[in-house]
């Protein structure tokens, strides 16, 4: 069997990681002092091992809500001689004192990514890496550069506490700092560096470089770049204001193989993008193999009349380009980004891979150059895939499912990545595609969508998530986040809440998340249901009787069956208070009442339970509901169950003097014989096991007769599913005893005996083929 999209499983390597990382003080941490995490001092890990142990871990914290950041790991990490660090990514929670805590190892690649906790005080920590730091990104860094109320230091010199300079506010830019000493450095991103910061007295002491990200940086005096013009193989410009001088900087770098000069969009851009300065480029730059102009105004006199780019198949040759300044290159290039340009829609484009909007290809590949750092780009090429996978076709389903499940986790904390990618997910998961999704794929769905329903209780974003998981069979694809997913649905279902269609899905899900579960999980929903302050109450409170209430009821229904704690948190809730409300105020709303009297079935078959239902009142109401017509023989028979229950404790519990017992006895006779034993019924039973009990027992004929008729039903209309059932739980053999029993009624007897028989007959032949 082939595999299916997305199979392929984690290596040892990443699940060994996991572990240690769930299970630091059951593997290579202990316990130490004033609960401080501590490095078990027989072990020793190398570069590859920690290197994976500190950046997974940045990612688990950023995407796993179950995983807990460790206060103090860092710390472990702070003697070279037992662990030793080379390549590190980090992003966003990093603190100060967590650099400062690795600063004694030889750190060769260091990423970190929008980390605002960071100061200048990061800044100087920098300095202890200045001998072995190749590569470097302060990419989003905003206040790396400023001072937090303290003067600045000098490389190597000790901070206070950092707990108190937290609370400092961050004052002036600190202009001593200098990369002075970081001679092997050779890769620098300083993206979204605020214009206080003097760039080029910065960058002075660095003219080895060969990569500079300078993106959304303000360059007064761009000539300065010339310093690299024989050394830079890529400089990436993108939101920098250009000017023809940083124009005519650019092309004198002839080294040039990666240039970003592309812009989020062409709103407040006073730059055109002529066919002269497109031409000028491309044959100043001829080792250039990646280039992106997107988001610039293209003039129409770059590319050939419409006629002639119509001609032939699409080609990557120069020679065939529809856009001019292209025809001049020597080979096609790897990269060209035309996001947001004129230019992505021509035919003949020379380069293997194209970002744009003219097609899913173009499109895939924006949301692939753009997320890590560009999300405002990234969110406007998901949003293009949605009304692909709404109104076309995606015909590359994995590397779609895979940039956008990348994309919401990258940006968990971006409202609109959060919109899109899960309205995309909506579509990319349904039926249509299904069957091209392997197991674990579907698995990284529900754990995107589950986070951004986490972190944003937005209407759209609550919408989008709740409608994809309804994509997903429940709840066996659900299974696996049982706990988180039912927590966030009853969040959904808060009085707080007012948007009704977000409710209606919620409860849709929830009822179908317990309908087929083991008791265990159905008594963890009742308990969370019980922590959300009385939510039954608003389960059955709503002003009119919708879809939300029934399924609410219903969803009720299967949180309590065969689970006690369930049907004893529902009364301690005022559960038949709720009951008696809806009956009244919804006297026919047919499946209302079976889902009532289905749920107080469940409650009826708890023993310790049923003194609480034996009032004047309850019982007047359920022997009026004998009478039912509602849904077929449903309420009459949920209601006939619930007093088979109470009678089988027999007549020395009945303290009602009204109605008696005997002439509530009676109308469950007649309620009985009057209901068609081929009836069809809307109930699954996994066990028999509360009508079991009622058969071999004198004391409430009755209530045996109703259990002996609830067998012959379902064995005689559903034999394939129920015959197997009621054998397996000895079933035969209580209906032995029924037949010897002199207390059994003569048409009790009758009934068990044709439930033997069927049975009997369904063994002889097995081969049902009724539905």
């Amino acid at each position: 069997m082939a595999a299916k999209a997305g199979d392929n499983p984690d290596s040892l390597m990443s699940l060994c990681t996991v572990f240690c990382l769930k299970n630091l003080r059951r593997t290579m941490c202990y316990t130490g002092e004033r609960n401080k995490l501590c490095l078990r001092p027989d072990v020793f890990l190398p570069s590859e091992i920690c290197d994976k142990l500190v950046n997974v871990y940045m990612d688990l914290v950023y995407t796993d809500s179950n995983f807990e950041a460790q206060d103090g790991f860092f710390q472990l990490f702070s003697d070279p001689r037992s662990t030793r660090l080379t390549r590190l990514q980090l992003r966003d929670l990093v603190r100060d004192k967590d650099v400062e805590a690795i600063k004694k190892q030889d750190l060769i690649e260091l990423h970190l990514t929008s980390c605002d906790h960071l100061s200048a005080r990061s800044l100087y920590t920098l300095c202890s890496f200045r001998h072995s730091l190749v590569s470097l990104s302060l990419f989003g860094c905003s206040h790396i550069f400023f001072r937090k109320g303290v003067a600045p230091l000098a490389c190597g010199e000790d901070y206070g506490d950092e707990d108190e300079e937290e609370r400092m506010p961050r004052h002036a830019v600190d202009s001593e700092f200098t990369f002075q000493g970081f001679n092997r450095l050779r890769l620098l991103n300083l993206g979204g560096m605020q214009a206080v910061v003097d760039i080029e007295a910065l960058l002075k002491p660095l003219p080895a470089l060969t990569s500079l990200d300078l993106s959304g940086v303000y360059l007064p005096r761009p000539a300065f770049l010339a310093q690299w013009r024989d050394r830079l193989a890529s400089l990436v410009l993108y939101n920098v204001d250009l000017s023809e001088e940083l124009i005519s900087t650019v092309v004198q770098m002839s080294r040039l193989r990666h240039l970003d000069i592309s812009r989020e969009n062409q709103r407040n851009s006073k730059f055109k993008m002529t066919r002269k300065i497109l031409t000028s480029i491309v044959q100043s730059l001829g080792n250039l193999v990646s280039l992106d102009i997107s988001g610039h105004i293209m003039l129409d006199n770059c590319t050939v009349p419409q006629f002639e780019d119509a001609m032939g198949r699409p080609s990557i040759e120069p020679s065939k380009s529809s856009i001019y300044p292209f025809q001049e290159l020597k080979r096609p290039l790897q990269f060209l980004g035309l996001y947001n340009t004129t230019l992505c829609n021509v035919t003949h484009i020379p380069a293997y891979k194209v970002t744009g909007s003219k097609n899913e290809e173009q499109v895939l590949n924006a949301i692939e150059a753009y997320t890590e750092s560009r999300p405002e780009l990234a969110h406007r090429a998901i949003n293009q895939l949605f009304d692909i996978a709404r109104i076309q076709h995606c015909s590359q389903l994995l590397r779609a499912l895979q940039l956008v499940i990348a994309a919401l986790k990258c940006h968990k904390y971006d409202k609109s990545i959060q919109v899109t990618g899960s309205a995309a997910l909506f579509y990319l998961t349904n039926t249509e595609y299904r069957n091209e999704q392997s197991v674990r794929l579907r698995r990284q769905v529900i754990e995107v969508v589950l986070n951004g329903m986490e972190q944003y209780q937005e209407v759209t974003v609550q919408r989008n998530c709740c409608l994809t998981l309804c994509n997903f069979s429940i709840p066996e694809e659900l299974e696996f986040q049982y706990h988180r997913v039912n927590l966030l649905l009853l969040k959904i279902l808060e009085p707080a809440r007012q948007d009704e269609s977000i409710q209606r899905i919620a409860v849709h899900l929830c009822n179908a998340l317990v309908c087929q579960v083991d008791n265990d999980h159905k008594e963890a929903v009742g308990k969370m249901v019980i922590r959300t302050d009385n939510l039954i109450s608003l389960f059955v409170s709503l002003p009119q009787c919708d879809q939300v209430m029934e399924f609410s009821w219903s969803a009720l229904w299967n949180i309590t069956d065969e689970t006690p704690d369930n049907c004893q948190m529902f009364l301690n809730c005022n559960g038949m208070d709720l009951f008696l409300d809806c009956l009244q105020e919804f006297p026919d709303k047919q499946e209302l009442h079976r889902n009532m009297l289905g749920l107080l079935g469940n409650v009826a078959e708890v023993r310790a339970l049923r003194p609480q239902l034996l009032t004047s009142q309850f019982i007047t109401v359920f022997s009026n509901l004998l009478d039912s017509k509602a849904d077929g023989i449903e309420v009459s028979y949920n209601a006939c169950g619930v007093l088979s229950h109470i009678m089988f404790d027999g007549p020395d519990v009945w303290s009602v003097e009204d109605p008696e017992r005997d002439w509530v006895m009676d109308k469950m006779w007649d309620a009985i014989q009057s209901w068609d034993v081929t009836s069809r019924r809307n109930i699954n039973y996994r066990s028999f096991e509360p009508i079991l009990r009622l058969l071999p027992q004198g004391i409430s004929p009755v209530s045996q007769h109703w259990a002996t008729w609830a067998l012959f039903n379902l064995v005689s209309v559903y034999p394939s599913k129920y015959c197997p059932l009621l054998v397996k739980e000895g079933g035969v053999a209580l209906l032995e005893k029924v037949l010897e029993l002199d207390s059994s009624q003569p048409e009790t007897k009758d009934m068990a005996r044709k439930v033997m028989e069927q049975c009997e007959n369904f063994k002889e032949d097995p081969m049902e083929t009724s539905r």
